[in-house]
């Protein structure tokens, strides 16, 4: 390998930690992966372990240097990318009383229930709905559950900055804070009201400082020789984000995983949304912030599992190509995946998944075909919900994860959507957007030129506007009844 210095990003995600290394020009030369335990208990609360979760971390980077055979010394910057959300409680010496409460967890409902009448208050601060998804009323629940009078809290990011420097530094970036729904948008810090609604002490939050700020030096519990700076923290959607280039206002991306998240940055200016999105920051680079417009959506990828894992209809994700061709195109069937409600832009907790228009010659494949296309429908209005908030027409949208390698699927997002959609060649954006920045405020990356000629793949609106407003139409019907399930079942 002829790269002489390297960055190493850490991607601390749901299912596992991944670790990989980017050599001068950004390629990534080397990947490796931990998976950590899915704790789950008999109420349904889904918990991590922090400290597998840390030993993983240092197990990865090390595995993937090791793998690639560079010498562990030419690393000149560490980023991290996390999961948003999961919540963490832990003492000076960094070992944790409870278990770290995943952002998918709902345990603190009860909380965020006895607080609906400030739900509004929360609202305008924070630009998010209030939500026990959310890390305000996570740690409520830890600090109610926990006799521990002195104690650390913070995201995934801040406890693994902690525990890679040894204590000394106990930092989140605003990316994170903004996603904490204890974090003022209009006065960049943590807000005093919004604490004391919580029951959150301001002195066990950590320093918000730049996503590109100095977060210390690490050697990995002495797996280096000298301390590597680490330059960047970022949450994985803002990771994605960076990654992708959207760094100018009305850039949009969105990502495909196991739900999905689309952002637009909406520039140096907070927008509060009147369409059921969620306002957050991107980032805060050099001294400056810049803001966006979010919409998650809950069941996307994970619609693809379910078609494998549970319905047995496909033998893995790269058949589902095969079996749509043999569709009928003509087919009607809609399928809206809405197996724990519907959330952005909808935000119906009570509706429920249904099929609509099947006929009788819908067979296996128009059945796929439908469950496949929710995907595209559910990030469409999310895209319209943007356009309406911002007032700026999506003509790009740059996408990344597993399912963007179905080609039927990216053209049907290009056809519904009316954009062009721009496919990169590599999957990892969230720990690349981390690569990048550390990179970058390590002087290793020229942001002019780290972000210029990466291949594509671009998919353009071939569909004719007939036929495309007649598939919206039915999906905007069968969205319709799914949501009268609440009303139904009050007459029964």
């Amino acid at each position: 390998m002829k790269s002489e210095s390297w960055i190493l990003a850490i991607d601390q995600s749901t299912q596992g930690t991944k670790a990989i290394l980017t050599d001068a020009q950004g390629n990534i030369v080397g990947r490796c992966d931990k998976k950590h335990r899915q704790i789950i208990s008999a109420q349904g609360w889904i918990s991590h372990d922090p400290d597998e979760i840390f030993e993983n971390v240092k197990a990865a980077a090390a595995l993937v240097i090791e793998k690639t055979g560079i010498n562990k010394n030419s690393i000149k910057a560490i980023g991290i990318s996390n999961q948003r959300e999961t919540t963490v409680m832990w003492h000076k010496d960094g070992t944790a009383d409870q278990m770290a409460v995943v952002w998918q967890c709902d345990r603190a409902k009860e909380i965020t229930e006895s607080l609906d009448f400030a739900s509004e208050m929360v609202r305008e601060k924070t630009g998010l709905p209030l939500s026990p998804f959310f890390p305000a009323s996570k740690m409520a629940w830890l600090i109610q559950n926990t006799k521990a009078a002195d104690y650390f809290l913070g995201t995934m990011d801040t406890y693994l900055v902690y525990r890679m420097t040894e204590g000394k530094v106990f930092k989140t970036d605003y990316s994170n804070a903004s996603r904490t729904q204890l974090f003022n948008l209009h006065t960049l810090k943590w807000d005093k009201d919004l604490c004391r609604l919580f029951g959150v002490p301001l002195a066990a939050l950590p320093e918000v400082t730049d996503s590109n700020g100095d977060f210390g030096s690490t050697t990995l519990d002495g797996y280096f020789e000298s301390p590597v700076p680490i330059c960047a923290v970022l949450g994985d959607s803002h990771g994605a984000l960076f990654a992708h280039g959207c760094h100018e206002k009305g850039m949009v991306k969105a990502t495909y995983g196991t739900g999905s998240s689309i952002m637009m940055n909406t520039g140096s200016v907070y927008k509060k949304s009147r369409f059921g999105l969620a306002s957050s920051l991107a980032w805060g680079i050099d001294g400056e912030v810049s803001y966006v417009l979010e919409g998650n959506i809950n069941y996307t990828g994970a619609v693809v599992s379910w078609l494998e894992h549970d319905l047995s209809l496909i033998e893995s994700p790269k058949a589902i190509e095969l079996l749509i061709k043999k569709a009928n195109m003509q087919d009607e069937t809609v399928f809206v995946p809405a197996f724990s409600g519907l959330s952005a832009p909808y935000w119906d907790n009570d509706a429920r998944a249904m099929v609509y228009g099947m006929s009788r010659t819908t067979g296996k494949a128009e059945f796929v075909k439908a469950a496949l296309e929710s995907i595209a429908f559910q990030i469409t209005d999310v895209l319209r919900a943007m356009e309406s908030d911002s007032g700026i027409k999506i003509c790009h949208l740059q996408v990344d994860g597993g399912p963007t390698a179905n080609a039927y699927l990216m053209q049907f997002q290009s056809d519904m959507a009316g954009v062009k959609v721009q496919v990169p060649d590599s999957e990892e954006f969230s720990a690349l957007g981390a690569a990048y920045m550390a990179g970058i405020k390590a002087g290793m990356y020229q942001k002019d030129q780290i972000f210029s000629d990466k291949p594509v793949t671009e998919y353009k609106p071939v569909m004719a506007e007939k036929e495309r407003a007649e598939k919206l139409s039915r999906w905007k019907y069968a969205l319709h009844l799914c949501m009268q399930h609440q009303s139904y079942q009050q007459k029964k």
